[in-house]
């Protein structure tokens, strides 16, 4: 059982069931919540998101999750784990549809991802993950092991030593970021099988020792 409380954040986008069935895979229950106390209740969060960043950060500013979780994560060091859309909504601002604000706990920007007329965006499917730096969320996980993503935006950070991860996809894209608490996937652990799960096992190992995690 867990000691401490980690939320799935609802706030209109994104496949909260698919998130929340890799847990239960895990042995672990984890509630989906939009509701304003039980952020501030949660020691822990998964932000996850399918869909446009407009209408993402709308939504959650008009929910009052933007506000509430800007205080959690940044004032009280709780920590989070964005997936996809999720962590791009951590940058300074987007560029999709214009130029959108985001939460801005990691320097950087949203931009279109470019390819050659041989690659296809949106960039959809298996793709590798090199680990450029070594961290607790990659344990178990080799060097090069595949992840599902599905993404036509990418986050450029402006600061590398937040990058810990990255793919090929006609250049290198940012995988994963990490800055202190903040962490985040441009891939779908939820959706990568034995290795998302390792890595969600790991995540929730880092927030709570108390979490009892076995291999399945």
């Amino acid at each position: 059982m867990a000691s401490k409380k980690i939320l799935i954040i609802d706030y209109g986008m994104g496949n909260l069931g698919s998130v929340q069935m890799a847990f239960k895979k895990l042995g672990v229950n984890i509630s989906i919540s939009d509701n304003l106390s039980e952020l501030n209740n949660s020691y822990a969060y998964i932000l996850p998101g399918v869909g446009a960043f407009p209408q993402a950060i709308a939504n959650l500013r008009n929910s009052g999750i933007f506000d509430v979780l800007n205080e959690q994560v940044i004032s009280n060091n709780k920590p989070i784990l964005g997936i996809c859309l999720g962590m791009q909504l951590m940058a300074n601002y987007s560029l999709e549809q214009g130029k959108n604000i985001g939460f801005g706990w990691i320097d950087g920007k949203v931009t279109p991802i470019k390819t050659s007329n041989k690659l296809h965006v949106p960039h959809v499917g298996w793709n590798n993950l090199q680990i450029t730096t070594k961290d607790l969320i990659f344990n178990n996980i080799d060097n090069e092991a595949h992840f599902f993503y599905d993404q036509s935006f990418r986050f450029e950070a402006s600061d590398e030593k937040c990058v810990i991860g990255v793919c090929e996809y006609g250049e290198k894209i940012v995988s994963v970021i990490r800055k202190k608490n903040i962490l985040g996937t441009q891939f779908h652990p939820e959706k990568s099988q034995r290795n998302g799960l390792k890595m969600l096992r790991n995540f929730l190992i880092s927030v709570d020792q108390n979490y009892d995690i076995r291999e399945n």
